[in-house]
């Protein structure tokens, strides 16, 4: 008989009753979890307290490595730590995700699609310490992957709505939430000018596809932000799979004289750059050159391969190589943007798609990237500009003094966004913070590149540096969406909400209690609150864009909604119009 090597299945003990075991999904930046380890800690404790009050024993893995200071930090850094830790925990035991700093998806993934206990994502809510965001990615994540689970949120865990919903949890499993504001789309309730409109470009589609080049899937672990082929294909879209090697190849391509020339269309539009001498801290004349020869040698990669939209991942692979890629790719979201020339091919010596934008999607955010794609054909056949881009979901907080609103605008009412002629409410309005690492398009400031600034991007997250596109997102009128997958097939959240002015000391309070070099828009969503977004959102990431005013607004979700749904997307209306209209009937009104 033949002898073989049979592995032995470890016998791991099933949890004791009202037991469960606590873990953290962190980020594979070594800096970024040291730095954020602290605030990790506080968060958790808050989380064994709850358990413990409601008569559950939270139980951290780990904890006594963690105690001799064995472990740096507690946080899961890799796929392969993910795979070690779920190979010590029981397949049934109660799992608690607790998650107080950005975190890579897949480091937990590994495990958590093959358990079998009931899975609790909880968060703080902080915007300093970016848990939220790492949190709604996850929970994205696991919605796509069909990875039943629970979310749970909050600023205080000792409170009595805190403990009901955890209770529940405990109890069954699960936590039911507040999901009223979405209702599916009916096409009949749409306008029959901006349907036709929608269906005639998804059509188009149909009949000669877009294409949408992505350099290198998967950042940061995002499982939800990459779209199967088989679900985006159908659509009228197909994925041109580009290497970041061949940006970076083409990078070295491109002469210092026209990254000079691209600084100087910049200092003339009035940008500017912060800049200083340390190459460690301080963001230099050397990165930003770098940053734009990045953004010439994309705008050259996109016209070659015919790219509608293209996304640079940046992390991991080019962030060891140069310069962060916001500042490019906000520039590529601009529809007036520094002139590429094409240098090769019929069109030489011509500039590449002048006066328009290449839609660039964050990250590689290929949910963010489709959506783009959609924005981009419906405002453009509108008449209006395109520019949009992704934020992060990032926090908010209350504003109890008197709030700027944006007015309902009517067919015969200009446009005015100024802050002398917005009537302000004095009742407290929840503004949420929507903010990114800096590929926000300079045209949606007030005063464009002049009201943008160029800052060093944090070094616990870009060791090479490069700047940011740094601004205040202008008052007006905004539609926001976000495309997710779900139950095998693609789904898009659409809404209605103001881009406000807030004082500068609040302004700069926000940004303080985030991440004060990046872009920021104080965001009122209608009809839509705070926990209400936070229930149903299946991303990290959400798109906003602006419209003319409030009439073209409503028109254009009609539109984008009728293209989505014509291009075989599910589509659910949010929320309100500006007047506190159930959106679904405003659009069934226009």
């Amino acid at each position: 008989m033949p002898k073989y090597t049979t592995p032995e299945s470890p016998e791991l003990e099933p949890p004791p009753p009202k037991t469960a075991v606590l873990i953290a999904s962190g980020d594979l930046r070594q800096s970024a979890n040291e730095v954020c380890w602290p605030a990790q800690q506080e968060l958790e404790a808050q989380a064994i307290a709850a358990f413990e009050e409601l008569g559950w024993i939270l139980v951290r893995h780990d904890a006594e490595r963690i105690e001799r200071g064995q472990l740096a930090h507690g946080f899961i850094d890799s796929q392969a730590r993910g795979r070690e830790v779920f190979a010590e925990i029981h397949p049934d035991t109660p799992l608690v995700i607790a998650q107080a700093a950005w975190q890579y998806s897949h480091h937990v993934l590994i495990g958590l699609t093959r358990h079998r206990g009931p899975i609790l994502v909880l968060a703080n809510w902080s915007g300093r310490w970016p848990g939220l965001v790492g949190a709604l990615n996850l929970r994205g994540s696991l919605a796509k992957a069909g990875v039943k689970h629970a979310f749970l949120w909050g600023e205080d865990f000792t409170s009595s709505a805190f403990h009901e919903k955890l209770a529940t949890w405990m109890c069954d499993g699960t936590i039911e939430h507040d999901q009223s504001h979405a209702r599916a789309l009916d096409l009949r309730t749409l306008p029959d000018t901006e349907r036709a409109l929608g269906e005639a470009l998804a059509a188009e589609l149909k009949h000669r596809p877009a294409i949408m080049g992505v350099l290198d899937e998967g950042c940061m672990g995002m499982f939800n932000a990459i779209i199967p082929d088989h679900l985006l294909n159908p659509t009228g879209v197909f994925k041109e799979r580009l290497s970041q090697s061949a940006l970076y190849f083409a990078m070295t391509q491109v002469p210092i004289e026209e990254a000079l020339e691209t600084r100087a269309w910049l200092d003339e539009q009035g940008m500017r750059f912060d800049t200083g001498a340390d190459e460690a801290t301080d963001l230099t004349d050397a990165q930003i050159l770098q940053q734009l020869k990045m953004y010439i040698a994309a705008v050259r990669l996109a016209d070659a391969f015919g790219c509608d939209a293209i996304g640079i991942q940046y992390q991991q692979g080019l962030r060891d190589l140069c310069p962060a890629s916001d500042l490019a790719e906000g520039l590529l979201n601009c529809s007036l943007r520094p002139p590429v020339k094409a240098v090769s091919g019929p069109h030489a010596g011509t500039v590449i798609r002048e006066g328009e934008p290449i839609t660039h999607f964050n990250e590689v955010d290929e949910c963010a990237g489709l959506d783009g794609l959609i924005t981009h054909r419906v405002w453009r056949a509108m008449g209006m500009q395109p520019d949009n881009t992704l934020h992060d979901l990032r926090w908010g907080d209350w504003w109890e003094h008197s709030l700027p609103v944006v007015p309902r605008m009517n067919d015969s009412a200009e446009r005015d966004v100024s802050s002398e002629s917005r009537p302000t409410q004095s009742s407290p309005t929840w503004v949420w913070v929507f903010e990114i690492s800096g590929a926000v398009p300079p045209t949606h400031f007030e005063n464009g590149y002049a009201s943008a600034t160029s800052v060093r991007q944090p070094p616990m997250y870009f060791r090479l540096g490069g700047g940011t596109i740094s601004g205040v997102s202008r008052p007006g009128q905004v539609v926001w969406s976000r495309i997710f997958v779900q139950d095998d097939r693609l789904h898009m959240d659409i809404g209605r909400c103001a881009a406000i002015a807030l004082p500068e000391a609040e302004t700069r309070r926000r940004l303080e209690c985030t991440t004060p070099q990046w872009p920021i828009m104080h965001a009122v969503t209608f009809g839509v609150s705070r926990d209400q977004m936070m229930a149903r959102h299946r991303a990290n990431h959400i798109q906003v864009v602006y419209a003319d005013d409030a009439e073209s607004a409503d028109r254009a979700v009609a539109a984008k909604a009728a293209m989505a749904h014509a291009m075989g997307i599910s589509v659910f209306i949010c929320g309100d119009a500006q007047d506190g209209t159930p959106l679904v009937d405003r659009l069934a009104e226009l």
